[in-house]
């Protein structure tokens, strides 16, 4: 269990209100509330996914209202289920756009993809929680992501693979995933400067049951490590599948799995395995620091809450929801517009990292707060590589 001192609450509150004001409101209206819509998957293949990343934002929406609120108003969620299906996120969008100050979510990419055209139709502010690559590529005004990029998770593991001497790998991918599909795409594109031959790209289907053909190829082949791009369901079969096939080939995962969802179901047979992940699920392994301190900040309270520590998918949420607080912080308002213009200039630490978003980058992140893990008796703890890599990163924010 982490410790939150006292004497940091006010720093690390600063992501989501002024220590001890109001921070000036705006004419009008001023006792409403702020609403952000959330919509998340709560029920369908997604919702292990979706329902942590709703426990996050409550969890950051009690942090702020319990210090004010944000321009002296409480803040209100008002969430819905996505059923981790695009046309449900649609309806769901329509459903709480006239009610809404600014959206966060979905963490299906399919259903983000679905809303975004909306959202910036609509000029609505939207933190999107899934990692594709087409929701930043080419930009899009109103639409920023809060997970790494797939891409900067493709770059990440091509490093830690070139650190490790390897030449030689082996991708597999979900075909039905615009997660899968854009991590895929970007480790192909990137292998070459990292001198990496992709000896197997096997595409699967999210209803893929079975997984020995593909662990046959690779078995059949001179791969030196096997990356499985996947999320939900596949990350669970494919992992069980692989530590029964015998397969001696590294299995490397990305933070898809970086959760207890994973975990859990996986029990001792995830010993040994390389995952990534956000560099809040490792929080426990920085130096202390300001990076350290924000993970904290969520940390406590989440594991004190829910008993166990925050996962992926919750670091996410979070994550946004101190962008978006931040964002009408410094707007001094809930116009959209004036939402928009701070988003573009922000400069914050979070769980997930230090972001920077700019009028040219949505995204705002960079690989290098990514780590990659070994699962050890059960947790995620960093390789040597990563942990002098985030040391690094940590160092350098102060």
């Amino acid at each position: 269990m982490r410790r939150l001192l006292p004497s940091l609450a006010c720093f690390v509150l600063a992501a989501v209100a002024a220590c001890g004001g109001s921070g000036g409101g705006e004419s009008g209206g001023a006792q409403d509330p702020v609403k952000v819509g959330l919509i998340v998957s709560l029920t369908g293949n997604y919702t292990p996914l979706g329902s942590e990343d709703k426990k996050a934002v409550e969890l950051a929406v009690e942090q702020v209202n319990a210090q004010g609120g944000l321009l002296g108003r409480k803040v209100e969620l008002v969430a819905r289920d996505d059923k981790t299906a695009p046309d449900q996120g649609i309806v769901a969008y329509n459903q709480i756009k006239g009610e809404i100050d600014a959206l966060i979510g979905p963490v299906f990419s399919n259903s983000a993809l679905a809303i975004e055209p909306l959202a910036q139709r609509d000029k609505m502010p939207y933190l999107s929680l899934a990692p594709a690559q087409e929701q930043v590529e080419p930009i899009k005004s109103y639409i920023f992501v809060t997970p790494a990029l797939s891409s900067m998770y493709a770059e990440r593991f091509l490093q830690y693979i070139q650190a490790q001497g390897i030449k030689t790998i082996a991708v597999a991918w979900d075909s039905k995933s615009a997660y899968s599909v854009s991590g895929h795409k970007s480790m192909v594109a990137l292998a070459p400067k990292y001198n990496v031959t992709i000896a197997v790209d096997e595409p699967y289907e999210t209803t893929t049951s079975d997984f020995s053909p593909v662990f046959q190829h690779v078995r059949d082949s001179q791969a030196e490590a096997l990356v499985f791009w996947g999320s939900g369901a596949p990350g669970v079969t494919a992992a069980k599948q692989y530590a029964a096939s015998g397969l001696k080939t590294p299995l490397f995962l990305t933070a898809s799995q970086a959760s207890k969802l994973w975990l859990e179901p996986m029990g001792e047979a995830a010993e040994g395995m390389t995952v990534q992940s956000a560099i809040g699920v490792v929080g426990d392994h920085l130096p202390d620091g300001k990076q350290k301190q924000i993970i904290d900040q969520m940390a406590e309270p989440y594991e004190s809450k829910h008993g166990y520590p925050p996962p992926q998918f919750a670091q996410d949420g979070y994550s946004a929801s101190l962008l978006l607080f931040e964002a009408i912080r410094k707007a001094g308002s809930t116009d959209k517009t004036k939402i928009q213009q701070a988003l573009e200039t922000m400069d914050l630490i979070t769980p997930n990292g230090r972001f920077r978003y700019s009028p040219t980058d949505h995204s705002g992140l960079s690989p290098e707060f990514i780590s990659v893990n070994t699962v050890k008796n059960g947790q995620f703890v960093p390789t040597e590589w990563a942990k002098e890599q985030l040391t690094k990163t940590v160092t350098a924010a102060g």
